[in-house]
């Protein structure tokens, strides 16, 4: 139950985008693949979360984050939610 890929047996259950959030802050936490990345972040966009809502997410997680983490990080969740960053950046 715990390792499927969509909510199953909690009560009460998370909506699918609270769900997507926090299955994003997860994948930051771990430093995840920009792949891995993109892929939540339009699932959570089809959910109904707001760009600012997925930006949030890391803003959230800072503190347990770190500052070298989160800038680190912070490039990889902007080209997921399709930003273009310069090579100089």
């Amino acid at each position: 139950m715990v390792l499927a890929t969509e909510p199953t047996g909690l009560v009460p259950p998370l909506s699918p985008k609270l769900d997507l959030l926090i299955r994003l802050g997860a994948l930051l936490a771990l430093g995840a693949a920009t792949t891995s990345l993109r892929a939540t972040v339009d699932r959570a966009l089809k959910a109904g979360a707001t760009e600012s809502e997925i930006a949030d997410v890391l803003v959230a997680i800072a503190p347990a984050l770190g500052g070298a983490r989160v800038v680190s990080t912070a490039p990889r969740l902007a080209i997921a939610l399709g930003y273009e960053l310069d090579a100089d950046e």
